[in-house]
Order: C-alpha cells, then sequence, then structure tokens
C-alpha cells in the first residue's frame, strides 16, 4: 500500500556480492511493481567460468507450442549482470517496460512463481509441524497466526501444500523399513503382538494386519459382536485404516486389533478376515456389523461362513438421504416417519405395511435404492434382527468414534514423535486406553 518511489530499483552500476544476491534484489523490485522474474541467458568462459547472467521477466519469450497456455508474450523488461574485478556482479543493462498488464494487490502478485518463495527458518518450521502430523490447513492457520494475518505469508496456500507433498514422499521412501522397526521394538514390549503382512504377487504389502496381547485377551471374553468400519484414511498414504471394535461387559468400547489396506477388495477383506480369526485361535465372530460395501459383504460370506452379517444402521440412514434428498427433509415429513419405521418397530408384519404405505405416499416405490433397500430389509431392519446377539449395537458408530479419537491422539499423545508410520501410536493408544 506505500505510495512513492520505488525501495529497490536496480540501476546500471548497482553491485552485488553474488548472483543469488541480484535475483533477491530484482525479484523484490519485481514484487513492488505487479510482474514475476526468472533467470534468463547466462554465458561463461572455457572453463566454465560464468561471466554474463541475466534476469528476466517471466513473460519473456515466446511460446511456441501450439494450442497452449502461456504467460511468454515476448517481454523484453530484464536485468543484465557482468562480473566485476573481485568476482562479484554489477548491473551492465536495465530494461523498465514491459508489454503487458502488471499485477496490481497482494493476492495477484502471490500468482507469480518468484513470490512464492518459503525462507529457511519457516521450512524448518513447516518440515517439524509436517514430522508431528500437523495437518497442512492447521499449518497455514499457524503461520497466518504467527504474523497475526494471512497476507503476512509470502507465498500461496498451494504452495505450501506442495512443498508438505515433497516432505511425504522423502517420509515414506524408507516407510516398511521403518515400519518393521517399530513393530520390532513393540514385540519387545509385548511378546503377545502379532502381525501378518499380505502381499500380492510382486511381493509388495498390500495388507498388514496387527493384534497385541490386551486384543487378543478382549477378544476372547467379548469377541462374540465385532463391527469393522474402515472410514478413516491416513493423510501420508492415503491407506485405509481398518478397526475391530466390540463392548465389554460394562458396554465400553473395547478394540481387537487395526489393519492398513492398500486397497478395498474382495480379496483383501478375505485375506483380513481369514488372518484375525487365525490371530484369534479361530474363534469366529457370533455377530458382525459393517457397511453397505459388497466387496466386504462377499468376504464375509467366505472368511465367516457361520457369522451373522448385518448392515450399520447409521449409514443405511445416511444414505437415503443421499439418494433420495428430494423427499427427505424436515417439512416433507418422510426424515422423521422413516427414522420412526427404522427405530420402532419391531414385528415384521407391521414393518411390512408400514413400509409399503411409507414408500407409495411419498412417491418413492420406484426409486432404485428403495427398492436395494427393501430387498436387503434382513441385513438392517430392526424386526430381522430377532435371535441374532448384537450386544446393543445397531451400527459401527463406534469403531467411527475409536478412529476419530485415534486421530486426535495421534497429534495430542506423542505430540513430538516423529510420525514414520501411521501405526506408530495407535496399538500404544489402544492400550492405554
Amino acid at each position: 500500500d506505500r505510495r512513492g518511489s520505488e525501495i529497490f530499483e536496480p540501476v546500471v552500476g548497482t553491485d552485488f556480492d553474488s548472483c543469488q544476491e541480484a535475483y533477491g534484489f530484482y525479484n523484490l523490485y519485481s514484487w513492488e511493481h505487479g510482474f514475476g522474474i526468472r533467470r534468463g541467458r547466462s554465458r561463461v568462459n572455457t572453463n566454465k567460468y560464468k561471466l554474463m547472467h541475466e534476469l528476466v521477466c517471466q513473460c519473456a519469450g515466446k511460446n511456441d507450442k501450439e494450442n497452449s497456455s502461456s504467460c511468454k508474450i515476448d517481454c523484453k523488461a530484464m536485468v543484465r549482470l557482468l562480473r566485476t574485478k573481485n568476482h562479484g556482479w554489477y548491473v551492465s543493462m536495465f530494461v523498465k517496460e514491459h508489454n503487458h498488464r502488471l499485477s496490481v494487490g497482494y493476492d495477484a502478485k502471490l500468482q507469480w512463481n518468484s513470490h512464492d518463495f518459503i525462507d529457511p527458518v519457516s521450512f524448518d518450521f513447516i518440515k517439524n509441524l509436517r514430522s508431528n502430523n500437523v495437518s497442512v490447513g492447521k499449518v497455514y492457520s499457524i503461520l497466518c497466526g504467527a504474523e497475526w494475518n494471512s497476507q503476512a505469508v509470502p507465498y500461496r496456500k498451494q504452495v505450501l501444500r506442495t512443498l508438505c507433498a515433497k516432505f511425504s514422499q522423502d517420509t515414506i521412501k524408507d516407510d516398511l523399513k521403518k515400519t518393521m522397526k517399530l513393530l520390532q521394538d513393540m514385540k519387545m514390549e509385548d511378546m503377545n503382538l502379532k502381525v501378518e503382512i499380505g502381499v500380492d504377487v510382486e511381493c509388495r504389502v498390500r495388507t498388514m494386519l496387527w493384534v497385541t496381547g490386551k486384543n487378543r485377551q478382549d477378544y476372547f471374553h467379548f469377541g462374540d459382536v465385532i463391527t469393522f468400519d474402515t472410514t478413516y484414511k491416513t493423510n501420508l498414504y492415503n491407506m485405509p485404516f481398518a478397526l475391530f471394535v466390540g463392548v465389554n461387559n460394562h458396554f465400553q468400547s473395547v478394540i481387537f486389533g487395526g489393519a492398513l489396506m492398500r486397497e478395498e477388495t474382495e480379496a483383501a477383506f478375505n485375506w483380513l478376515f481369514k488372518t484375525f480369526v487365525a490371530l484369534m485361535n479361530d474363534k469366529h465372530p457370533v455377530t458382525i456389523l459393517t457397511d453397505q460395501a459388497s466387496a466386504m459383504k462377499g468376504a464375509i460370506e467366505i472368511a465367516l461362513p457361520n457369522t451373522k452379517h448385518r448392515w450399520c444402521k447409521w449409514h443405511v440412514l445416511r444414505d437415503v438421504k443421499g439418494n433420495i434428498g428430494h423427499v427427505y427433509n424436515k417439512s416433507s415429513g418422510f426424515k422423521k416417519e422413516f427414522n420412526k419405521l427404522v427405530n420402532d418397530v419391531m414385528c415384521v408384519d407391521e414393518f411390512e405395511s408400514k413400509w409399503l404405505s411409507l414408500v407409495d405416499r411419498f412417491s418413492v416405490s420406484d426409486n432404485e435404492y428403495m427398492v436395494r433397500l427393501y430387498d436387503k430389509r434382513a441385513m438392517w431392519a430392526k424386526p430381522y434382527f430377532k435371535g441374532i446377539f448384537c450386544a446393543g449395537m445397531t451400527s459401527t458408530q463406534r469403531s467411527e468414534s475409536a478412529n476419530h479419537m485415534l486421530k486426535e491422539e495421534h497429534t495430542e499423545v506423542i505430540p513430538h514423535a516423529r510420525v514414520c508410520s501411521p501405526i506408530q501410536q495407535i496399538p500404544r493408544v489402544k492400550d492405554e486406553r
């Protein structure tokens, strides 16, 4: 917002100790005027000693590629640097005029690549935050808070996101080695810890399952009913994290095991369920509650043939809203009546009659999703749960609550630990809770 003459202007004869110093000076000048810069031509001698270097406007040069967008419009603005006798640099030519409009305002100037520089102090600070699994959004908020205002952060959020992605790639280069080291350390603390790793035809890790001694003990006593959910995905690896959860005799949530999966296919679920039961001394659960994933249903039929499989009621209610949102609102009355039908009706005949009345009255009897839901009513409707032991659970909300707790603990329980894999704190948190 300052008015008046420029603070930074590279007049002919201005000298610098290094080329980088000259670049920084010209970049500050370009910020004041509203354009970006980049490095241009250079000339070296026979010993490859640089004698001349040009800093040009980002719009310099011509776009030779057809059907491509580019900011290159042959702008002639530039600074030419030559060597001094003491091996420094000085401005030998300065072209000030541009053939394009200059950017005005903070947000517009940030769009130039040369103004997205992250200084070394901020670089290390961001790296430490990401090492402690602080999200990109929170990192940006912290940087804005440190400067009291978002316009004091001299780079765009997209630049920060790109930098964090680079950190993630650097971190996971040897992630498997770190993970195996972590599991070995956990094994020293818990001799009853069991870990199984499934690989594909190329011997790459496809699924990883682990259960602690406490998990196995809890499953022996309370493993008749389990909920299984893969909602939570780690930001760093984008791998679905699955939890086996149940309840104890005090109706408190207990965790039976955790798994990381590279893919949510029937083959992956089949391996996971079979391996889980094997680790639990071949004790099959009486009932398992999951979402409506067809891959999961097929795997349960193969791996757990004697287990009753039921759908999570919460997922059913959520999907109804997504599929018939035009009638699922407060004013229509459908939501109230449907929830009452799902939660209160206990008799099969009463459920059948009220269902037909409901879909006819709100003209959704031909809706594809509602037809499928009715065909599968034995998987989720309360009247069909008679004689099936569910330990008072009708949804996978306990698994999702545990996922939320673990996600919070991931950054709060051990805030200064370097996160080398998404399982680093999970087994410890499970035992503590």
